[in-house]
């Protein structure tokens, strides 16, 4: 009884982060989705969830904190219970990250200063390491958590690519360095949850595998 106990406390703290990961990516498509189309309302309603997400991330640190003070975990469970408070907290800087994103459409009036081609090439690639390291951690997949960290280079190239143009802009026209700060936070913002998207693949193959690496 006790050990079964055990194992349903260890699937309910996956299932924890499962619900975290789905969250957080509701979160960031809703914000990407707001800033594309400087719609204030989708925008608001996103920034309405962050409520969801800290009561789901206090959920997995007490799962985390009774596992390891009660049941002594060994093994591949200790690294399924370190792992997911880990990547509960790179979720946590990912949503933090992605309402900072929801923020912009309110301060931005009227239109973008240009079309935000790359900016949107960055995002798409970041949804899919984001969707893809957690299903690298919740299969243990280690090639799939690998593989979607390796697209972080290509997010870095991006976000090169739109701070130079956006820097070349603001000085031919300083009339537009409000808005074009705003796209620059926005790169930098994506760049950043590229990287965390990074640390849940890392998290994912010392699951799978119990070694340690570094993929961006």
């Amino acid at each position: 009884m006790i050990r079964k106990r055990y194992f349903q406390q260890l699937d309910l703290l996956k299932e924890s982060v499962h619900s975290l990961g789905e969250m957080s990516e509701l979160i960031f498509h809703d914000s990407m989705e707001a800033v594309v189309d400087l719609n204030v309302d989708l925008a608001r309603k996103t920034l309405a969830l962050e409520y969801k997400v800290d009561i789901l991330e206090e959920k997995i640190e007490i799962s985390v904190f009774d596992l390891l003070a009660l049941q002594q975990p060994m093994a591949k469970d200790l690294r399924l219970v370190v792992s997911a408070l880990k990547i509960s907290a790179d979720l946590r800087r990912i949503v933090g990250l992605s309402i900072n994103i929801a923020k912009i459409p309110d301060k931005i009036e009227g239109e973008h200063i240009k079309p935000l081609i790359d900016t949107k090439k960055m995002a798409d690639i970041t949804a899919y390491m984001l969707e893809n390291s957690l299903k690298a951690f919740l299969t243990q997949d280690e090639a799939l958590a690998r593989e979607a960290a390796a697209r972080d280079d290509e997010v870095d190239k991006l976000f090169h690519v739109v701070w130079v143009e956006l820097i070349e802009m603001m000085a031919k026209d300083t009339s537009i360095i409000s808005k074009a700060t705003y796209l620059l936070f926005l790169s930098r913002y994506l760049e950043r949850i590229a990287d965390h998207c990074c640390n849940i693949c890392e998290s994912a193959v010392y699951l799978a595998t119990s070694e340690r690496v570094r993929l961006n």
